[in-house]
């Protein structure tokens, strides 16, 4: 038995007080969705990272066809809550050749580094998921690494009933992965595509050279936008060492928040919602901070909607309303900001600001 084996057997009895942190993945279970349950219209252009935490949705060229991406409540999987839902709303029967929709889940080099890809001991990976459609598909699962321009494809066959599916990569003992907080590898699953990436051959769960095996990605799939009935669930997503797919590893939904927002932080949204304390530096010049509870991947971009006496400051019994708000100066654990151009406060005045409309909205990313 080798030593990959006796890993992935203990990392198996997690539930029972094995191994724990076997799961690469971040909220695999869909249980954390800070942007919200759905969004809809998707199409035509990269939607990016939309509902679920860490999951996100891919498109290439122009393509007629919509969907709806949303969390979904599960009730006929037993041990899971949630799945990540796909819903073809706008059907595209011409597909362009450039045309794709895939999920990807993006992972940082730092946490790859168990895998030994690049050396003699290269470790096996299993990759395993939940999936249920409206009709059997067949659709392509790849691991993709990005340090090395190298990929690994395999076909599933989904059903109308929820199906584990369980894919194991052998180690890979070309390139090495960097050791770092950037993205090294991406899980992607391929749910439609042009013959841009149909057009080769299909190598089944093989190595090989990205650069040169575009044609081959997505080859056999059935298309997601053949028909507005069609529909994607899926959930339990997990990446492991060893050569089997051992139980899902679940966690708490508390743990499991902390670990997205590394990467995605909603700080607000909505009407009288506190930020913190303003300091008035000159009577329309206002400066706040905005704390985050992790540190996050690297130096987050900030961004907050505008409007209307979206914010105010209140001090002294008076409502200091502005309209928006500037990111100044950043960290991996904190953001300045401030206004000076709508306020009408006192030097050396401070006040609490928060949040006056239902469209308010803060949030950071630091994602992949």
């Amino acid at each position: 038995m080798t030593r990959a084996r006796d890993f992935a057997d203990l990392a198996g009895s997690a539930d029972a007080g094995g191994i724990t942190g076997k799961n690469v993945v971040i909220n695999g279970a869909c249980n954390v969705a800070q942007r919200g349950t759905s969004s809809t219209g998707l199409g035509g252009s990269a939607p990016g990272y939309t509902t679920v935490d860490r999951w996100q949705l891919s498109i290439g060229s122009t393509s007629a066809g919509r969907f709806t991406a949303a969390q979904v409540a599960v009730t006929d999987l037993p041990g899971f809550a949630n799945a990540f839902h796909l819903d073809c709303t706008t059907a595209d029967t011409s597909i362009a050749a450039g045309e794709l929709l895939k999920m990807d889940y993006k992972i940082e080099g730092q946490d790859l580094q168990r895998f030994k890809k690049g050396t003699s001991s290269a470790e096996p990976i299993t990759i395993s998921f939940y999936m249920k459609t409206n009709k059997a598909f067949t659709f392509m699962c790849e691991l993709d690494d990005r340090d090395n321009n190298r990929i690994n494809s395999n076909q599933f066959t989904t059903s109308t009933s929820w199906t584990r599916h369980e894919i194991t990569i052998p180690g890979d003992t070309t390139g090495t992965l960097d050791d770092d907080n950037n993205v090294s590898f991406v899980i992607s699953l391929w749910f439609h595509a042009g013959s841009t990436y149909t057009g080769g051959t299909y190598s089944a769960n093989t190595w090989q050279s990205r650069a040169s095996s575009d044609n081959m990605r997505a080859v056999g799939i059935g298309s997601f936008f053949d028909s507005t009935d069609n529909d994607i669930k899926i959930t339990g997503l997990q990446m492991e060492l060893g050569q089997k797919a051992t139980p899902f590893e679940h966690e708490n939904v508390e743990t499991t928040l902390r670990k997205c927002q590394r990467y995605y932080f909603k700080f607000l949204e909505g009407n009288t919602k506190e930020i913190g304390v303003a300091w008035y530096f000159t009577s329309t010049h206002s400066s706040f901070m905005f704390r985050f509870p992790t540190t996050m991947r690297a130096t987050p971009t900030g961004t907050a909607t505008s409007g209307t006496d979206y914010y105010t400051i209140f001090r002294n019994g008076v409502s200091d309303a502005f309209n928006s708000i500037t990111f100044e100066n950043g960290s991996t654990e904190q953001f300045s900001a401030f206004n000076n151009s709508e306020l009408t406060g006192p030097a050396t005045a401070a006040g609490l600001v928060r949040s006056t409309n239902a469209s308010a909205k803060v949030e950071f990313s630091a994602e992949l």
